[in-house]
């Protein structure tokens, strides 16, 4: 499989978004391009489906590519109360509708979302999760005092002071990363997309993984970390690997968490290697 140069990348063209209706009635956008198996991303916290832009060309080689507006962000609709299950329904619904078996690929919460999702389906082929992020024993990831600072900064409409906190203080970003996101495209996207920070950092800090439930889920299943990310979230990535029954790391040399702003070509690399040595 060859990556997609830049004569790839220029001629690219976004596709239009298309909408379905999840479980409880919510309307899902996704953005479909490319042409080959499917491959449906699932972009993090603060984000929408445009988070793929450095990569998704490459991919659409290769795949046709189901890129998601997660509930509450871009296309898609939203429901009063929030619960992270009904995120993992949203793209169970979206894999259900493909008429054959699927790669998904989901990173940070998009990840936490894509390995509960895994549960709800029997349509996968393969899973790729990049740092799935939840706390691993005892200790919560957020603090009371985090999480009411959080809150109050949505309220407050700082939505890029709430940025800027969660990279830095959570996800640990270095300066240099913080400059490559500030950036890049989407970064306006991210800016109007905070309002779902506090409550997706809050389902987060209560999730826990519970190897139990997935005895069963024999997908084969891709963990990508990267080797310079924080203790906590490489604690999270141990715990599922340790947890699922056919599941490996593979560790992205010199990244943190945000590879595909940070290191695109080896994002690409490493997925497509790991899709051909499972398929």
């Amino acid at each position: 499989m060859r990556k997609c140069d830049m004569n790839c990348q220029r001629m690219f063209e976004r596709g239009p978004m298309e909408t379905l209706t999840s479980t409880d009635g919510t309307p899902i956008a996704f953005e479909r391009t490319g042409n080959g198996p499917p491959l449906v991303l699932v972009h993090g916290t603060t984000a929408d489906h445009t988070r793929w832009e450095p990569v998704q060309p490459a991919f659409a080689e290769h795949f046709t590519v189901y890129a998601l507006d997660r509930r509450g962000v871009g296309e898609s609709g939203d429901a009063e109360e929030y619960e992270l299950v009904r995120e993992a329904e949203d793209v169970a619904a979206v894999v259900d509708s493909i008429d054959e078996p699927v790669v998904l690929l989901g990173h940070s919460y998009g990840a936490l979302v894509s390995l509960e999702a895994a549960l709800r389906t029997d349509n996968l082929r393969t899973l790729i999760l990049y740092e799935p992020y939840f706390p691993v024993g005892d200790q919560k990831l957020y603090s009371e005092e985090l999480l009411a600072e959080m809150r109050a900064l949505e309220e407050a409409g700082e939505n890029e002071r709430l940025l800027v906190l969660l990279f830095e203080e959570i996800v640990e970003l270095s300066p240099e990363q913080m400059d490559d996101l500030r950036s890049a495209p989407n970064w306006p996207v991210r800016v109007n997309m905070a309002h779902v920070v506090y409550r997706e950092s809050d389902a987060e800090n209560e999730y826990t993984f519970d190897a139990a439930r997935f005895t069963d889920m024999t997908t084969p299943t891709v963990l990508l970390s990267g080797s310079e990310s924080p203790q906590s979230v490489k604690d999270a990535t141990g715990a599922v690997d340790d947890g699922l029954p056919n599941s490996r790391i593979v560790i992205l040399e010199g990244q943190g968490h945000i590879a595909t702003t940070t290191a695109p070509e080896l994002f690409v690399d490493e997925v497509l290697s790991s899709i051909r040595e499972l398929n």
